[in-house]
């Protein structure tokens, strides 16, 4: 019954709540707990940015007020997220560096988060038919089983996910399924 009527803005604020809860789970820990909840945060945060960005920003983009304008900022902000969440993916995780790169990054998700829960998702909320919400979340659950797993930075746009995002999925779960094998 959760699928019938499962929306968009919903989804989203759930999925942000698990991103909480894991980069708490990595400022917090160390050692192969932090290394696991990385992952795990790295890989929804690359599903989850590029579902938004082939989805949800389109539609707020042409349905609220000023859409351009809130899209481009939350745009802005995913671009560089990407360019710091690779940097970190390359970093030893228990390394001082990491540490203090992940605690700003923390920090700049947080608020993100809380622009897109502000400024966007009330909005959107608002302007869309029920129809429209559902509809986005089956298409956000859709782009999430094909999008890359890991930051790709410049590729922020449906147009540019749609034409590597393909290839970069594959690459990435590849790439994922050969470092689980390694470090078994």
């Amino acid at each position: 019954m959760a699928e019938q009527t499962e929306n968009v803005v919903d989804l989203l604020q759930s999925q942000h709540e698990e991103i909480r809860r894991l980069a708490s789970i990595v400022e917090e820990n160390h050692g192969q707990v932090r290394k696991d909840a990385f992952d795990r945060l790295r890989e929804l945060l690359a599903v989850h940015e590029t579902a938004e960005e082939e989805v949800v920003h389109p539609f707020a983009r042409r349905a609220i007020a000023d859409g351009a304008r809130v899209v481009d900022k939350r745009l802005e902000e995913e671009h560089e997220a990407k360019g710091v969440l690779s940097e970190l993916d390359k970093m030893n995780p228990d390394s001082a560096d990491f540490q203090d790169m992940f605690s700003k990054f923390h920090r700049d998700l947080e608020a993100h988060a809380s622009h897109e829960e502000k400024e966007e998702f009330p909005r959107i909320a608002r302007e869309a038919t029920p129809e429209q919400l559902h509809g986005m979340a089956k298409a956000v659950k859709a782009a999430e089983a094909v999008a890359p797993t890991h930051p790709h930075q410049g590729v922020e746009s449906p147009a540019k996910n749609l034409a590597v995002g393909p290839i970069a999925a594959i690459a990435d779960r590849v790439r994922d399924a050969i470092g689980k094998v390694r470090s078994r």
